[in-house]
């Protein structure tokens, strides 16, 4: 599977962009377990043109890391049009339009899925965008529509192809939903086989399994899957699907020892990439939350976690719940 001239193998795994999740360190962890593909967390474009360090500080990409997308979003044509020139300059692989983001402060306010009210603005502009970008390849992400009674994803997609997309991200579901119920891959799989498309048609929603990413697929016939909450708190995700996929076969699961070593070394990372022991703590607690999901008497413990602010008594911590339920 190609983007422009950006080759990325055979049934790629794209990490999603998440918002205080995609990281440098996350993305180093995903990278390790094998993503072929990754994004930033998505940059407001406003921002990016007013020049404000902490949006500016997330188009940074390392030369390991790579390829890496960097996603923006904003609900007006112009500034959109000059944050991805202003992007283009960083040199990320790609450039990514969100048309997805269901949170209210973002889609209600006309931007991220909130542009799938006006899909005549939405395709105005990506051909904007994608005239004013000299050689970075330009793709969006989106939803199936603002609601079910505006699914026109399959016409949308075509739109967005003939202003010259490179690639199109679907994710099953309308911004009514939000990330509740099922996503609904059956207008994904009508997206990629519509006889008209030609662009790559990546999926995402839901793949939070190996046996679910080879279902996407080979049911589907997508070019490659985005794996976005399932990676929160479970990096090696990665490697289980590529396993899987490459193999039919399923690794064995991960040790408690591995999965707490593998989150004490994300909090260093985390804490060496910000620079302050709180705001590093606070940064990594939905990846805590999220990792022991199911552990069997853990409330209290997960309580305790969650309340600590201090890196070195957060490991110990970690370090008990690997002694006691490893």
């Amino acid at each position: 599977m190609k983007i422009g001239s950006l080759d990325l193998g055979h049934e790629p795994v794209f990490l999603a962009p998440m918002e205080d999740v995609t990281d440098i360190p996350f993305r180093r962890l995903c990278k390790e377990a094998g993503a072929d593909m990754m994004y930033t967390e998505f940059v407001n474009a406003d921002a990016i043109v007013r020049d404000i360090e902490s949006s500016m500080r997330k188009l940074n990409i390392l030369a390991e890391e790579r390829p890496v997308g960097v996603q923006i979003y904003g609900r007006e044509i112009e500034p959109m049009v000059e944050a991805a020139k202003i992007v283009e300059q960083t040199g990320p692989d790609i450039i990514d339009i969100n048309f997805g983001c269901p949170v209210k402060k973002i889609a209600g306010k006309g931007a991220g899925a909130g542009m799938l009210r006006d899909i005549p603005k939405l395709v105005e502009m990506t051909r904007q965008i994608v005239k004013a970008v000299d050689h970075t390849p330009v793709t969006v992400k989106t939803r199936l529509g603002w609601d079910a009674n505006s699914k026109f994803i399959v016409d949308t997609a075509e739109r967005l192809q003939d202003v010259g997309i490179s690639a199109l991200t679907i994710h099953g579901r309308t911004r009514a939903q939000m990330y509740t119920g099922e996503a609904d891959w059956t207008l994904i799989g009508e997206v990629k086989n519509n006889p008209r498309m030609t662009i790559p048609i990546i999926g995402n929603g839901d793949i939070t399994t190996p046996e679910g990413a080879r279902n996407a697929f080979d049911k589907y016939g997508v070019d490659a899957i985005m794996i976005g909450r399932g990676a929160i708190g479970k990096p090696w995700i990665f490697s289980e699907v590529k396993h899987y996929l490459k193999t039919g076969e399923k690794l064995p699961p991960i040790t408690m020892r591995q999965l707490v070593d593998l989150l004490k070394r994300e909090i260093d990372e985390t804490m060496n990439w910000i620079g302050d022991e709180r705001r590093a703590v606070l940064h990594v607690r939905r990846h805590l939350a999220i990792a022991f999901k199911g552990l069997f008497d853990f409330r209290e413990t997960k309580i305790k976690m969650l309340r600590e602010e201090h890196i070195p008594e957060l490991k110990n911590i970690l370090d008990e719940i690997a002694e006691r339920w490893g």
